[in-house]
């Protein structure tokens, strides 16, 4: 095992935690006097280490005026309530600590060159990022309102948290943030999505500690074995244990030393553990521990891409451990050490806001003017409000602060994939429902071509199911990503795999977040029913997308595209749990403006909208489609007008000719769109003269009106296809009401009638998967009749016998085992003279007389 040095403990440079506890009035003062004893022993010298001490003190002071201050940004006038915000809002106790990593990192990047993409993982890291990026200049340039002096300070502060302005944790109005900051347990996973494939790139990754309890995060340590050291950047995670959640201890700030080293050291990593509240020791210590773990990532980098060990030709990710240090400081670091008798900082008093009287109390209001002056303001910024040349000469160049990077906007390096043409792809398709095929399979073929073009700008990411999905072709572009011994009985493992395999929805979703953000393109497969494990890091990403409108300078990211097949209508091996439909359901709370929602009825029409997804820009495109053998309806040319369409009229398998029709059988979803076929082909057949129209709809948001969704239809276009007054019965994918909400403000919309997945499942055949939910032919044939008044009496017998089908149909299964033969041979076909009368139950059956329509 190759490492690249041991740890560094707190007493490796003559120092101790165990200093006594010093006011913020007097800290200063024993900075000085610590330094000019020597104890500061360490890389910085003794200019250097008081410039940064002070560059943080500044730092420190603006998140302090982020949560309190209205007006006096400067404290140039006695502090008085009338300078207080009315509503204190704001987390005061992460931020020191992340204050501390940012001038650190800064110091890193101005003497190594080396870039560097700051990513915050506590939950309200907001008032650090705002402050350092501030400080460095990069703020004032993407909001010119906010200028780099007095002005412009007060202007940040009355921004903070106040109607119409900026939240408490990084967002996208924040330049050196690409990482939603609200959102605990995903900062790792999006810091490895941002280094794959970008060689020169660290992301310093700080954990909060009450965020390294979730499961996201606890899965996301094992990101690094993902790593290849030779083409990838690197993650140097920062675990920053500062004691406490909101009020309760975090688990790891309670846990020895020892074990956590014994435990980082298991999975992958080197620590070093920084830790106390002395000063200036705790610069010194943080300081070499960024040296080593830097010259640590370069030998790993520089070993690697030289060929040598560790990681050689057979590309063993576990053959390196990597570095990361363990940062115990305390909550709340330099702010009050006690209020109204009750200790603060070091505890979870520190949190939020730790004087929240000041507007009330004339001695909390004392209190903060004592500990906001206790960063002596007026030796840290000039007349005119801006940051002395002395600690503005820290900043790192230009185009290497972290504020200004590329990483951060990653639109700024997105270039477009060279796209193979996606007419190469098509699947004949003599005739409607003459070819039945996997409809994944040429996407595969797709999406293997799209890799071979793009090596270095495109992966594929989902769980152990990429044969599963039928997207095998890949693997004869690209192999798995090896992430340990391979054995000669390993299918397409390889270390430069670039399909990203990993039982975790959390991982795979993240990776590709992270590898979006940072300008590059992929996808991701998964099962239908298993999505819903990341509905929330989906959320938080629409989100971020829907805030990036907001802002000019956030140049557009490529599409998060998600396929969704083993879906719930074709699970029935393995039963309930795995059918469900509600991601499609959650996606679709999020804003019209950067979600779409598609459901390819077959191959070609798949091919078509993937095309058009890896196309898009700032959406998240959710594609619907199984991968078992199914009906292909549409030729390529029919597909493409189809699919531009979003949603049309299919003439073959209507018979209302250029007349009004009885009934529209609307469809969305391939097991819907065979129904809907099948529906209108046996009323074709039982009750001559009815006149159907079959519409398929493969962009779901076409169904709303425009005012609702940007690319919904308009009345007139929508009203031609479905008519203004004839009943709609509608067989969808997933629930009910999304149909529903979707045709609301249509006209007469109580006339559709929707059937879809109500959640009734288990383990059983594919066509009584659609009978259990009441989206079978037969229910939406009798649906058809049952709305359409001159047919009610005429239709009867056909209603009766599609009602006997149904009753026939549960017995048989439980009998055979297997669907009936006229379900499981149908076909499309003109000729309606066909029987598929069935032969009759057995006199006596128990099942004969037990189905209910209801």
């Amino acid at each position: 095992m190759y490492t690249f040095n041991a740890r560094l403990s707190s007493a490796d440079l003559g120092s101790t935690s165990d200093t006594p506890e010093v006011s913020p009035e007097a800290s200063e003062q024993a900075f000085r006097q610590a330094s000019q004893q020597g104890i500061a022993a360490g890389p910085l010298s003794d200019d250097l280490l008081d410039r940064m001490h002070r560059y943080w003190q500044a730092a420190n002071y603006l998140c302090v005026g982020q949560i309190y201050l209205k007006d006096n940004p400067l404290l140039r006038e006695p502090l008085l309530t009338a300078h207080i915000k009315p509503r204190l809002l704001g987390h005061w106790g992460t931020s020191a600590g992340q204050n501390f990593i940012y001038v650190h990192l800064n110091r890193l990047i101005s003497e190594q060159r080396c870039e560097i993409l700051y990513i915050s993982g506590p939950g309200h890291g907001g008032p650090t990022l705002n402050a350092c990026a501030w400080l460095e200049g990069s703020y004032s340039e993407v909001h010119p309102d906010i200028t780099p002096d007095v002005h412009g300070m007060r202007a940040l502060f009355r921004s903070f948290s106040t109607p119409g302005g900026i939240p408490s944790h990084c967002g996208p109005h924040t330049p050196n943030s690409m990482h939603e900051g609200g959102e605990l347990g995903y900062s790792l996973v999006h810091a490895f999505g941002a280094v794959f494939d970008h060689p020169g790139l660290i992301a310093a990754c700080v954990v909060g500690d009450g965020e390294a309890e979730t499961c996201p995060l606890e899965g996301s340590w094992k990101s690094v074995r993902f790593l290849d050291p030779r083409r990838d950047g690197a993650v140097l995670p920062i675990l920053h244990l500062n004691g406490y959640k909101i009020s309760g201890p975090t688990l790891e700030a309670r846990t020895e030393n020892a074990a956590l080293v014994d435990l980082y050291r298991g999975r992958g990593y080197e620590p070093i553990i920084v830790e106390g509240d002395d000063l200036p020791g705790m610069h010194q210590r943080f300081a070499a521990a960024l040296d080593r773990c830097h010259a640590g990532i370069r030998d790993i980098q520089d070993r690697a891409r030289r060929g040598e060990a560790p990681v050689g030709d057979a590309g063993r990710t576990d053959a390196v451990r990597w570095p990361m240090i363990i940062l115990r400081s305390p909550k709340g670091w330099t702010g009050p050490k006690e209020v109204d008798g009750l200790p603060v900082e070091g505890t979870f008093r520190a949190h939020q806001v730790p004087l929240a009287g000041v507007n009330e109390n004339p001695a909390h209001l004392a209190q903060l003017e004592a500990w906001m002056r206790s960063y002596a303001p007026e030796a840290l910024f000039d007349r005119d409000g801006a940051l002395i040349e002395p600690l503005r000469a820290l900043t790192p160049p230009a185009k290497l602060r972290m504020g200004a990077i590329p990483y951060a906007n990653g639109g700024r390096l997105l270039t477009a994939l060279e796209m193979p043409e996606f007419g190469d792809y098509a699947l004949e398709v003599p005739g409607p429902g003459r070819v039945i095929a996997e409809a994944p399979r040429k996407l595969g073929e797709f999406l293997r071509d799209i890799m071979r073009r793009n090596p270095r700008n495109f992966r594929v990411f989902g769980p152990d199911e990429t044969n599963s999905n039928r997207l095998n072709a890949v693997f004869e572009a690209s192999d798995r990503t090896a992430f340990g011994p391979t054995l000669p009985i390993d299918d397409h493992i390889s270390a430069g795999g670039r399909v990203m395999e990993v039982l975790s929805e959390h991982l795979c979703e993240g990776w590709l977040e992270g590898y979006l953000l940072t300008g590059r393109h992929g996808m991701w497969s998964t099962y239908e029913a298993f999505a819903q494990v990341v509905d929330s890091m989906v959320t938080q990403h629409a989100k971020w997308l829907q805030q990036c409108r907001e802002f000019a300078w956030r140049r557009p990211l490529a599409s998060l595209n998600v396929l969704l097949t083993s879906h719930a209508w074709r699970n029935d091996h393995n039963g309930f749990s795995h059918q469900s439909t509600g991601f499609v359901d959650n996606v679709l709370q999020r804003r019209a403006d950067v979600v779409r929602v598609y459901y390819p009825p077959d191959s070609n029409c798949l091919v078509n909208v993937f095309d058009h997804c890896l196309r898009s820009r700032n959406y998240v495109n959710v594609v619907t489609v199984g991968k078992q053998p199914d009906f292909q309806w549409l030729t390529f040319e029919a597909a493409l007008e189809h699919c531009s369409r979003g949603a049309s009229a299919w003439d073959f398998a209507s018979s209302d000719g250029d007349g009004e029709p009885d009934v529209v059988l609307a469809c969305a979803g391939d097991v819907p769109t065979t129904e809907a076929v099948a529906a209108s082909w046996l009323l074709q057949k039982h009750v001559p003269g009815i006149r159907v129209r079959v519409v398929n709809v493969v962009d779901l948001g076409v169904l709303a009106s425009p005012e609702a969704r940007p690319h919904g239809m308009d009345h007139q276009s929508f009203e031609a296809l479905f008519t203004q007054d004839v009943p709609v019965i509608f067989a969808y994918h997933g629930s009910t009401w999304i149909i529903h909400s979707m045709v609301h403000g249509r006209a007469n919309e109580a006339r559709f009638h929707v059937r879809g997945f109500a959640d009734y499942g288990t383990t059983t055949t594919p066509f009584d998967m659609v009978v259990l939910n009441r989206m079978s032919r037969y229910h939406l044939a009798i649906d058809a009749l049952r709305h359409v008044p001159r047919l009610r009496s005429s239709a009867s017998d056909a209603s009766d016998f599609f009602s006997a089908q149904l009753r026939r149909h549960d017995a048989y299964i439980r009998e055979h085992f297997e669907d009936m033969p006229e379900i499981r041979n149908w076909r499309w076909t003109d000729d309606f003279s066909e029987s598929d009368t069935p032969p009759p139950l057995a006199k006596g059956h128990p099942r004969a007389q037990t189905f209910s329509d209801a």
